[in-house]
């Protein structure tokens, strides 16, 4: 059934898309952004740096594995109470197609997200002289749709956890929904970022793209695929495994 909009109803978004508890959302988006990429990348520069031979040594995938999944564990915390702490344009989405978060606010966190990324980015290359920043890049034996589809399998993963994490009826988030959703980030990346990257994650692919000053090629599959996983993955979540509406009753039988 096609629902149309009520123009008054759009004018109200946006207006509350403008308020200061929103601004200061889009600061805390930025932020954790910001702290979770330069993380990321960092730890990708730091391991090229002590392994030359990063690439074919599987003790640098454990490093970023891990860098991954602290970073995002306490991005999601820090932001958590402010904005949500979605740190991820796919995440956004998702959120936004199972109904938590308006279209106009959904945009400006991802601009805060694709901003935070971008400048991390840029802070690592001035700092660190005599390294490239590294880019998310698919395997040879990949192809564009194989990279696409194996991100919107890490991704669905990764927003789905962040469902369960921040459902409210399954009791409060506290600290270990962002450290659930920081460790399946982490599994995700030792799991695929030698095939597709690894990214799960458009703001911090186009960041280090766009700093790294590499070609664009291959960017649509860090953006098609996560955020086709991330909106399966909520409407999934919100639909169908835990309907908002579920009755006391059916809830006690799960």
């Amino acid at each position: 059934m096609l629902i149309k909009m009520n123009p008054a109803s759009l004018s109200v978004r946006l207006e509350e898309s403008f308020t200061r508890a929103a601004l200061r959302s889009y600061l805390a988006e930025f932020i954790s952004t910001f702290v979770f990429v330069f993380a990321a990348i960092g730890s990708a520069m730091s391991s090229r740096k002590l392994m030359p031979d990063a690439t074919s040594d599987p003790s640098s995938l454990l490093v970023v594995a891990v860098a991954n999944a602290f970073a995002l564990s306490s991005a999601v915390y820090i932001a958590a109470g402010i904005s949500g702490g979605h740190v991820n344009p796919a995440v956004t989405f998702g959120l936004m197609v199972g109904g938590h978060i308006s279209i106009p606010t959904a945009m400006f966190y991802c601009i805060s997200q694709m901003l935070g990324a971008t400048v991390a980015c840029l802070f690592l290359r001035v700092t660190i002289v005599g390294q490239e920043v590294p880019t998310h890049a698919i395997a040879e034996e990949m192809t564009g749709f194989g990279a696409s589809v194996v991100e919107g399998v890490l991704t669905f993963a990764l927003v789905y956890t962040v469902y369960a994490a921040g459902d409210p009826r399954r009791g409060p988030m506290g600290s270990i929904g962002p450290l659930s959703i920081g460790l399946i980030e982490g599994a995700n990346v030792l799991a695929a970022a030698p095939f597709s990257g690894g990214s799960m994650n458009p703001a911090a692919s186009f960041g280090s793209a766009l700093v790294g000053g590499r070609t664009f090629k291959n960017q649509a599959v860090y953006w098609v695929g996560p955020l086709i996983g991330g909106a399966v993955a909520g409407l999934l979540y919100q639909n169908l495994v835990f309907p908002p509406l579920e009755s006391a009753s059916s809830q006690a039988g799960v």
